[in-house]
């Protein structure tokens, strides 16, 4: 057999089942009891140290001058 033959038939059987695995594991992970919190603060990053709105091209002219 070829080398290619080897690692098609690899890959339709077991590493095939190995990324199987992988995707159940992410998902269990992202979806435990314990990561809420995390996803919570990560998913408000852009909000971080808001004050207030950003200024509009008029306010800058203002400023500046």
């Amino acid at each position: 057999m070829d080398t290619y033959s080897v690692l098609r038939q690899f890959a339709d059987s077991w590493g095939m089942l190995f990324i199987f695995g992988v995707f159940i594991f992410v998902v269990f992970w992202a979806f435990r009891p314990g990561s809420r919190k995390t996803h919570d603060d990560i998913a408000n990053i852009p909000f971080r140290n808001e004050d207030k709105p950003a200024p509009s091209k008029d306010d800058t002219k203002e400023v500046q001058s």
